[in-house]
């Protein structure tokens, strides 16, 4: 397995010329690394101007290997061929590294970048560090590929991937020590290369009276790598405040991916806590990936780190959880809870818990009087959906005290305590259908606020604690689990309880403290206040799921998913919003040429496809319709826009504007892998059947507008912006939908 390493930005607090002039003294040996026992140099080159020189090393290294390994392979040392490319001119310096030792065995890569402006992956353009242009930045990232070695490819792996990170943060710390070094000799600066026109030449244009034209053409070089015309700078620190990202793509770029805010390793220890090298790393590379995948939808960092920790920082887990998480956020719309969400009156008057001050550590405190709530009372006077939608708002409200608490304290709270009562816990608690309530709730909260719950305090917990507690446990996620402190009895009130956590002042009054709690007192619930009979019916669908106005599709191999939309008055606008959960596919929006007969069409499709799915509202929704002699495209039909090929975490919003009256269908179709295709190919035709592994999944939503409705109107601008913008640092509106709105005789392609 391959083993990547990539690093936030790390910054020197000076100039380019110095941290270069410390990082030579490095050579050819160092003694504050002990593994590099030397280097000699086999190449070197320099520019006739000297703006340009390269320096190509062979280092020796004497690894801290176990004795027999050393044995086994026969050698003590193993060499490293090192290239520096060194450019005064740009002040950058490029560092490419590879093993020279067992390089059949075993790949090595490495790859640093020492510069005063990061360069940008995506658009041609270089950001200058948003606190001081003058000071120097570092990025780092590595490979590595053991492909045998002996029967220790597993040793070998660890102990290179332990020695590797052990030396990533002492690198800068290396650096640091020269440069002190440096100050203390009294160089405290070092002059900035400049180009000079020959003696000869500079004392002509002297004499002629014309101005220094290499001088001239290299401040307006200057000048224009630190302007920001075509972008704007990326900014990941603002003083005060948690760290925002803006990024607006340049016009002048083809390719509609925008680059991503870098972070550095500062802001990172200031606002997100102390990471390990390879758990900086992981974060980079989701941030990246969801970059790529979700475009501008971009979540804060905070809110990635909480599925990191919550996967273990196993990227590819992580990936799986989050994608889920956002189009779970999306499908529900989380982000409009908190102002559209108005507690059921029952809920105001008897739900007993509420936020509370924080804890001692500075987390937002909640707090719950679980022993006097009456659940079973809840459920038949509000229903299970207004619970779930009380505890999402809860946890909603959780997300915004911590960035508050975080900008407040200027340290990272990530995350909040909770203090659960459980005077008046018995029996009636254990109530069935409200435990599969209970567990439903669970299971929801660990899926999407993973790592939220930093510590749960549980007091005065009674005789029958320990039976719910069996019931529920094993719904918790272990890293929940632990986070967990049990209190019996008054034990709360003696060494290790509560003021070890919580401040005295905060402690609620009713734990024989004095600090006021704003919260219902809870108590039995009179059955004048509940539902009819016909309402209280509990059933385990999924909750919340009336309110979604997106649907989902499975689309299998030789078997497309079809939306058939008539449109009976031209001018129409049809737009599109959905999303790539699983696989790849092919979307495409055609016109049909003559009406279409929809019980036929029904009717074959019960015949040709066990994966049609039928009742989309304003519509016939079928399985197969361009795929069947029906409608033949190219004689039947034509696609009104060109069909996309997208991949698995694609995210696509786009509309039409219907010339005429017509009949429109929106297919997605099964995409084979690349991969998978040129081996068919190359071996010719497979005998396969359409399993259930060859299919793709998708979530999508459509509606139809008149023109004059969607110009301007705000239906249309929400299919075209981000579906959880709450946890993200940047929307931005698609462009051929913003141009569809103010054009609606013409027709806008999806936007990607």
């Amino acid at each position: 397995m391959v083993q990547h390493y990539e690093s936030p930005v790390r910054v020197y607090k000076y100039p380019f010329e110095l941290v270069m002039a410390a990082y030579e003294k490095r050579f050819p040996i160092c003694p504050m690394i002990p593994v590099f026992v030397g280097s000699e140099i086999t190449y070197e080159h320099k520019s006739d101007d000297g703006a340009v020189h390269i320096v190509e090393r062979r280092c020796k290294l004497n690894l801290d290997a176990p004795y027999i390994l050393k044995k086994i392979v026969g050698i003590d040392f193993i060499y490293f061929i090192q290239r520096n490319s060194l450019d005064v001119r740009a002040r950058t310096l490029k560092i490419e590294a590879h093993n020279e030792s067992f390089s059949s065995r075993i790949i090595v890569r490495e790859n640093c970048f020492y510069s005063v402006a990061p360069p940008c992956r995506l658009v041609l353009c270089q950001q200058v560090h948003q606190d001081n242009s003058e000071w120097t930045c570092f990025e780092q990232s590595a490979s590595l590929d053991v492909i045998s070695f002996f029967g220790f490819e597993a040793t070998v792996e660890k102990l290179a991937c332990k020695h590797y990170a052990a030396n990533i943060k002492k690198g800068k710390e290396i650096i640091q020590y020269y440069i002190d070094e440096l100050i203390s000799d009294g160089v405290t600066g070092l002059p900035k290369w400049e180009e000079r026109l020959p003696r000869e030449s500079r004392q002509r244009s002297e004499a002629l009276g014309v101005r220094d034209v290499a001088d001239d053409e290299l401040r307006e070089e200057r000048v224009r790598m630190g302007s920001v015309s075509s972008m704007e700078t990326v900014r990941t620190r603002v003083e005060g405040a948690l760290p925002e990202i803006v990024v607006v793509a340049s016009s002048e770029a083809n390719d509609r991916r925008v680059e991503v805010g870098k972070i550095d390793s500062d802001y990172i220890e200031q606002w997100l806590g102390l990471l390990s090298p390879v758990e900086e790393s992981r974060l980079v590379e989701i941030r990246r990936w969801i970059a790529e995948t979700h475009k501008e939808k971009m979540p804060n960092d905070m809110h990635l780190l909480r599925f990191l920790r919550a996967r273990d920082f196993n990227v590819e887990k992580t990936r799986e959880m989050l994608h889920s998480s956002l189009l779970w956020r999306k499908q529900h719309q989380l982000d409009k809870l908190l102002h559209v969400y108005k507690p059921h009156p029952v809920i105001m008057d008897y739900f007993p818990g509420c936020w509370h001050y924080h804890d001692k550590e500075g987390r937002p405190l909640y707090v719950l009087r679980l022993g006097q709530m009456d659940f079973k009372g809840l459920l038949r006077a509000v229903g299970e959906d207004d619970i779930l939608r009380n505890v999402l708002a809860t946890c909603e409200e959780g997300l915004q005290r911590c960035e508050k608490a975080t900008k407040m304290l200027s340290k990272p709270i990530s995350s909040w305590t909770g203090l659960v009562d459980l005077e008046g816990l018995s029996i009636r608690h254990l109530w069935r259908p409200g435990i599969r309530v209970l567990l439903r709730m669970i299971e929801v909260v660990e899926a999407n606020y993973p790592e939220t719950m930093g510590r749960l305090l549980i007091v005065r917990a009674p005789r029958v604690f320990p039976i719910l507690w069996t019931l529920v446990s094993s719904f918790i996620d272990e890293n929940t689990r632990n986070k967990f402190l049990i209190y019996g009895g008054n034990d709360y009130q003696g060494p290790g309880g509560l003021t070890d956590y919580i401040d005295t002042c905060y402690i609620p009054d009713f734990l024989d403290a004095d600090s006021q709690c704003d919260m219902p007192p809870g108590g039995i619930i009179p059955k004048s206040l509940y539902m009819p009979q016909e309402e209280q019916e509990l059933t385990f669908a999924p909750p919340l799921e009336t309110d979604s106005i997106y649907h989902t599709a499975n689309i299998f191999r030789g078997a497309p998913y079809e939306v058939v939309i008539p449109v009976i008055e031209a001018g129409t606008v049809i737009t599109w919003d959905f999303d790539v959960i699983k696989g790849d596919c092919q979307f495409a929006l055609m016109k049909t040429k003559r009406p279409v007969d929809y019980d036929v069409i029904k009717q074959n499709s019960h015949q040709h496809n066990h994966h049609a799915h039928y009742g989309a509202p304003s519509s016939s929704t079928i399985g197969n319709v361009m795929d069947r002699p029906l409608l033949v495209l190219g004689i039947d039909a034509y696609n009104a826009e060109s069909p996309l090929v997208l991949r698995d975490g694609d995210s696509i919003q786009g509309s039409h504007v219907a010339g005429s009256i017509s009949t429109y269908v929106l297919q997605w179709k099964y995409k084979e892998p690349a991969k998978a295709a040129r081996s068919s190919s190359a071996h010719g035709p497979a005998f396969d059947f359409p399993l259930l592994q060859h299919k793709c999944k998708v979530m999508y939503y459509y509606e139809l507008l008149k023109s004059h409705d969607f110009r301007g109107s705000m239906t249309s601008l929400q299919s075209c912006q981000s579906g959880f913008s709450s946890l993200s640092l940047n929307t931005t509106v698609s462009d051929h939908s913003a141009n569809a709105s103010s054009l609606p005789s013409a027709s806008s392609c999806s936007s990607r």
